[in-house]
């Protein structure tokens, strides 16, 4: 069998991992990998190099991708579907293993749909894929973000500032509340609860009046406003810009610059933000993540094994399972209610 490999979408610690497994298990079985450069873009274009034990000897610790990415929506490009059928064609590709989120895997979907032999592996930083506890990248990024916390807590004290701290994780507070926690964030704001400026301002206040002479704020870089927390469900986002990606989403960030200002003309405190941005996605990934995408990789190329195709691996628990990849198109798993009412307890 030859099996065809790539990783779309952002650049995640652990894509490293899970394609050396993949490689290295499908040599064991008596299979051929390549990969194809640049996610979808590759296939688009048939790009791909071969994939074997020296191609991936000693990339385990290694940030990034080996195999490039992109964030290129082939259902935009004309014919697009037609193209990526014909590269896996002409390259002889018997089944097709994407690395990806919930882009890359919308269109792994749409292509297993359309007949071709595929298996899922979950990707991304924000952990927001249903189907899955958890996806390797999250828990690098977490460490990354809770370090840069720790961080900001000895120059917001020694300076009594109010310093905001902008994280990624688009719709889902996963990093922003799993940070916040273990970087002892005064005010934790996620995307799943709209926040009121007046009740942020309010609880910092409090803080001050009880003798702290600074505060953290970690926020969601989807965090949205309420203008009334008590009627406004929704809120709308705070955008730098209305940029959109090829998948049609807007690009998030900016809420923090306007959240520090907003707290320094409200309190007269000496307020600064910090956005971490893609620093949270870069560099060498935890050890966690590497054991999860190494996990993920060689159940992935065993269900290829398997001919078990329309799958996409998952954690459930401790255990490595299997679960049908259209659960990809479920929506996005938001921060679970249970553990914002725990940081409720510390807010204060």
């Amino acid at each position: 069998m030859k099996i065809g490999v790539l990783t779309g979408g952002g650049d995640c610690p652990g894509l490293n991992a899970v394609i050396r497994a993949i490689v290295r298990v499908s040599l064991k079985l008596g299979h051929e990998t390549v990969g194809f450069r640049n996610g979808w873009k590759g296939l688009l274009e048939n790009h791909s190099m071969p994939l074997g034990r020296e191609e991936v000897r000693g990339i385990l610790h290694r940030g990034g991708t080996i195999l490039g990415t992109s964030r290129t929506n082939p259902y935009r490009v004309e014919e697009g579907e037609q193209k990526l059928l014909q590269t896996l064609e002409s390259n002889g590709i018997d089944a097709l293993i994407p690395i990806g989120g919930e882009d890359t895997l919308g269109v792994a979907v749409k292509l297993a749909n359309a007949g071709v032999k595929l298996v899922g592996v979950p990707k991304t930083i924000d952990n927001d894929l249903m189907g899955t506890d958890f996806t390797f990248g999250f828990d690098t990024a977490v460490n990354i973000a809770m370090e840069a916390i720790d961080r900001l807590h000895t120059t917001a004290e020694s300076h009594n500032r109010v310093i905001v701290v902008e994280v990624m994780g688009r719709h889902a507070g996963w990093i922003t509340w799993y940070a916040g926690i273990a970087g002892g964030g005064d005010a934790i704001l996620v995307p799943e609860h709209p926040f009121s400026v007046e009740e942020v301002c309010a609880r910092i206040k409090r803080r001050h009046d009880k003798g702290n002479n600074f505060s953290i704020v970690v926020v969601s870089e989807g965090s949205k406003v309420a203008t009334d927390s008590a009627r406004d469900e929704d809120g709308s986002y705070v955008l730098s810009s209305m940029k959109k990606d090829a998948f049609g989403h807007v690009m998030l960030g900016g809420v923090s610059k306007v959240l520090a200002e907003e707290i320094e003309d409200r309190l007269g405190y000496e307020a600064r933000h910090t956005v971490l941005g893609h620093v949270q996605r870069g560099g060498s990934p935890s050890a966690f993540d590497r054991v999860l995408g190494t996990r993920f990789g060689v159940r992935a190329a065993e269900l290829a094994d398997e001919g078990r195709f329309g799958r996409m691996v998952a954690v459930q628990g401790n255990a490595i399972v299997d679960v049908d990849i259209n659960n990809i198109s479920g929506g996005i798993k938001e921060l679970d209610q249970a553990l914002y009412k725990v940081a409720e307890y510390f807010l204060d």
